[in-house]
C-alpha cells in the first residue's frame, strides 16, 4: 500500500469516526430538548446517567453486564454486513445460543470447569451458527432474501424454546425455565456482588478474532469480496454460495455465544424468551454506530450498554422517564444512517472544488 493510499484510508476512517461522534452528540442534544420539554433538567438527567455507571464499582459491574451481549450481537450483525448480508436474526440466534448453553450446562455432570465452560460456550455458539446457517443456505441455494428469513427464524426460535421450557426441558419450578446450570459451567464473577463476569473478556477476544478473520485471512478477504461485488467475486473464482453460508454461520455463532455467556454468567438457566430481550435488535444499531468494525462495535456497545444501565437511575434521581433513553438511541440510529447523505454531500463538495480548480487552472493557461 502506497503512502497516498494509506493517507486516504486514514482520512476515511477519521471521517467515519467524526460522523459517529457527531451522531451521538446530536442524539444527546435531542434527548436534552425532550427532557427540557418534559420540565426536567438535562444536566441532572445526564449526571444520573453517568453516575449510574461510573459512580461506583457496583454500577460499573452491572454496566458491563449490559455491554457484553451487545458486543456479541453487534459483532454478529457487523460480520454479516461486511460480507454483504443483512442478519436481522441475531435475536433468534442469541435465544438458541442461550438454550444450547443451558442444556449443556446442566446435562454434563462431573466435568471440571476447564472443560465444562468451553463445552457449554461452544454448544451455544454451535446452535447459533446452525440457526444462522439455515437462512444462509436458503440464500445461497434458492436466492431467498436473508432479511425475511432471519426475521421468521427469530419467531421460530422464540416459540420453539417456549415449547421446550413448558414441556420436555422444563426445570423443577413453576416458572417456564430450564434447570439451573451446574457450578462447573458458571462463569467467574470478578466484581462481587455484581453479575459482571469473564464473559466480557470473551467478547473482547472475539472482537479481535473477527478483526483477524476479516482482514488477515483468505476466508475474510473472500467473504468481503463477495459482499462488495458477488459477480466479480465469482468471476475471480470465489465460491459465492459457500461464502454466503459460512458468513451467516459465523454471524449466527457470534450471537449464539453471546446468548451462552448470558446464561452461564448472568442467568444460570434459560428463561422463557416470550417477549424478546432486544439484544439482537440493538446489535443492529451497535453495528451501524461502529461502522461494522470490531473496535467500533465495542464502542457502540459500550454507549448503548451505559444508556440502558443508566436509564433506571435517571428515572429515580432526575425524575426523567426511562423512555427518554429509547429516544436517544433512536436518534443515534437516525443520525448514523444519515451518514450516507453527509458523505455524498462531502464528496460532491470535493468534486465541485476539484472542478473549480481545474477550470481556474485551464483559464489561466488559456489567458497566457
Amino acid at each position: 500500500m502506497t503512502i497516498n493510499e494509506t493517507s486516504a484510508k486514514t482520512g476515511h476512517q477519521l471521517e467515519r469516526l467524526w460522523i459517529s461522534l457527531a451522531a451521538v452528540g446530536l442524539a444527546l442534544a435531542v434527548g436534552a430538548v425532550v427532557i427540557i420539554w418534559a420540565g426536567r433538567s438535562p444536566l441532572l438527567a445526564y449526571y444520573a446517567l453517568w453516575d449510574a455507571t461510573f459512580g461506583s464499582w457496583r454500577g460499573f459491574g452491572e454496566a458491563l453486564v449490559s455491554i457484553t451481549p451487545l458486543i456479541f450481537t453487534g459483532l454478529s450483525v457487523a460480520f454479516a454486513f461486511r460480507t454483504g448480508l443483512f442478519n436481522i436474526g441475531a435475536e433468534g440466534q442469541l435465544i438458541m445460543g442461550q438454550m444450547g448453553a443451558a442444556v449443556a450446562g446442566y446435562a454434563f455432570a462431573g466435568l471440571p470447569a476447564a472443560v465444562h465452560v468451553p463445552l457449554a460456550l461452544l454448544s451455544g455458539a454451535l446452535l447459533g451458527a446452525l440457526w444462522g446457517g439455515i437462512p444462509g443456505v436458503l440464500k445461497a441455494r434458492l436466492g431467498a432474501h436473508e432479511v425475511i428469513n432471519t426475521i421468521m427464524m427469530n419467531y421460530i426460535a422464540l416459540y420453539f424454546t417456549h415449547y421446550l421450557v413448558i414441556g420436555p426441558l422444563k426445570g423443577h419450578s413453576y416458572l417456564p425455565v430450564t434447570k439451573q446450570v451446574l457450578d462447573s459451567a458458571k462463569l467467574w464473577r470478578f466484581i462481587p456482588p455484581t453479575r459482571a463476569n469473564i464473559g466480557v473478556f470473551a467478547a473482547l477476544f472475539m472482537a479481535l478474532v473477527v478483526y483477524f478473520i476479516l482482514w488477515r485471512t483468505t476466508l475474510g478477504y473472500e467473504c468481503r469480496a463477495v459482499g462488495l461485488n458477488p459477480d466479480a467475486a465469482e468471476y475471480a473464482g470465489i465460491n459465492v454460495s459457500h461464502k454466503l453460508v459460512v458468513s451467516m454461520m459465523i454471524s449466527g455463532g457470534l450471537a449464539g455465544m453471546g446468548g451462552a455467556v448470558q446464561v452461564l454468567g448472568v442467568q444460570h438457566r434459560f428463561y422463557d424468551m416470550f417477549g424478546f430481550t432486544g439484544y439482537g435488535f440493538d446489535g443492529i444499531a451497535v453495528a451501524l454506530l461502529g461502522n461494522n468494525h470490531p473496535l467500533g462495535v465495542i464502542a457502540g456497545a459500550s454507549l448503548f450498554g451505559i444508556l440502558a444501565r443508566g436509564s433506571q437511575n435517571m428515572q429515580s434521581m432526575a425524575q426523567v422517564p426511562r423512555q427518554i433513553i429509547g429516544i436517544v438511541q433512536a436518534a443515534v440510529v437516525i443520525f448514523v444512517t444519515g451518514e450516507y447523505a453527509v458523505r455524498r454531500f462531502l464528496e460532491r463538495r470535493r468534486i465541485s472544488v476539484s472542478a473549480n480548480d481545474f477550470v481556474s487552472t485551464t483559464s489561466g493557461r488559456d489567458s497566457r
